[in-house]
């Protein structure tokens, strides 16, 4: 039997890889555990919550206004500690989250496997996913087993030519978002009292999230003067911003836009609450890599507030559009989408390039396949 290690350690990597856990799980050829670092306690306790996971280990690493040298350190001190108890076959890991290269790292210096999910993505720009690029050229250097959401993806590790196998799986985020779906059906009612008091008494609502490290600054108050002159601009329509809880982040949203009328400052919420907005979203606004994948599957419009994406997919399929924090970008091409019905639907009912739900059992039987189990 193979002992296989699955780390997260934010909400996103929870979100895309409890279905390759749950899989994996379901294989009497694996020993599978479930690691948290706690890179993002308070988000991530949310997602295990929702999908019913209990992490055999929590690592417990998040310290207030933590600097990513800290972070590190103490990510490689623990992971290796942990992998020379555990001494897995595999370690998983998904994306490109300070968790996931320092936990790659260790396990590669004691020479264990690496599988890594969502592998190939590529802004070409080392600064812009700070310092997430860089995580994840490194994972992709060392990992055995590279799942690639996309064919570009994919090409671009061939171009790298990275060491390790690469296939094509889709997107793990579409599995949990279409399982998400299912339960929100069964609540819809529930959910619609909620979040009435800007859903019922506005014409249309409009989805927010931000939190980028490479928006800190003049960046991120160009996007919330954009959003302050958005609510002003269409009073009828509500402007929803579950705020990331970095306080890089809320102290500039709060400041600026706390007073606006429509304009609606929520804690983080359940990964279901999030899923249900973004269904009754008429816009996305987003520098969220997680919301451009997972936006298309439920025909919603997504304004990308970044310079450059690792997802030109979307982009493609013209269901995103990069406006960056441009004050006039945003606000232009926001109010464009509101008011050009023909623009909308363009963008809504373009393809959906990130997957159709099967993209955990495709790894598991990658990695079965790569074990000759």
């Amino acid at each position: 039997m193979k002992k296989i290690v699955v780390i997260v350690g934010t909400r996103p990597e929870a979100i895309k890889l409890i279905p390759v856990y749950r899989e994996l799980k379901k294989q009497p050829e694996f020993v599978v555990q479930i690691i948290s670092t706690g890179q993002h306690k308070e988000m991530l306790d949310s997602i295990f919550n929702f999908f019913q996971v209990v992490p055999n280990r929590d690592l417990k690493l998040m310290a207030g206004n933590q600097t990513l040298d800290e972070l590190t350190a103490a990510l490689l001190s623990a992971s290796t500690k942990l992998f020379k108890e555990i001494t897995p076959d595999l370690v998983v890991v998904q994306g490109d989250t300070t968790t996931a290269m320092v936990c790659a790292l260790a396990a590669f210096y004691q020479r264990i496997q690496i599988a890594h999910v969502e592998a190939g993505l590529r802004s070409f720009d080392i600064q812009a996913p700070f310092p997430e690029e860089v995580n994840r050229k490194i994972i992709s250097s060392i990992a055995s087993l590279n799942f690639a959401p996309t064919h570009f993806a994919a090409l671009n590790l061939k171009r790298e030519v990275v060491a390790g196998k690469v296939w094509v799986t889709g997107n793990t985020v579409i599995d949990s978002l279409l399982l998400a779906k299912k339960k929100i059906a069964g609540n819809m009612a529930g959910l619609e009292n909620l979040f009435s008091r800007f859903l019922k008494d506005y014409k249309r609502m409009i989805l927010i999230t931000g939190h980028r490290r490479e928006n800190f600054g003049d960046g991120f108050k160009n996007i919330c003067n954009s959003i302050k002159t958005l609510a002003k601009r269409f009073p009828d329509h509500s402007f929803v911003y579950p705020v990331h809880l970095n306080p890089n982040v809320r102290t500039t949203v709060f400041a600026i836009i706390d007073a606006e009328p429509n304009v609606f400052l929520l804690d983080p919420v359940p990964y279901d609450q999030m899923v249900f907005l973004m269904m009754r979203a008429h816009i996305i606004l987003t520098d969220s890599g997680g919301i451009q994948e997972e936006a298309p599957s439920l025909g919603k419009p997504v304004l990308i507030m970044r310079s450059k994406t690792e997802r030109p997919e979307g982009i493609k399929a013209g269901c995103s559009k990069l406006v960056g924090t441009s004050e006039e970008k945003i606000v232009g091409q926001t109010s464009k989408l509101l008011t050009n019905a023909k623009t909308y639907q363009k963008m809504a009912k373009s393809k959906k390039p990130f997957g159709k739900g099967d993209s955990s059992k495709l790894i598991v039987e990658h990695i079965k396949k790569y074990f000759d189990l």
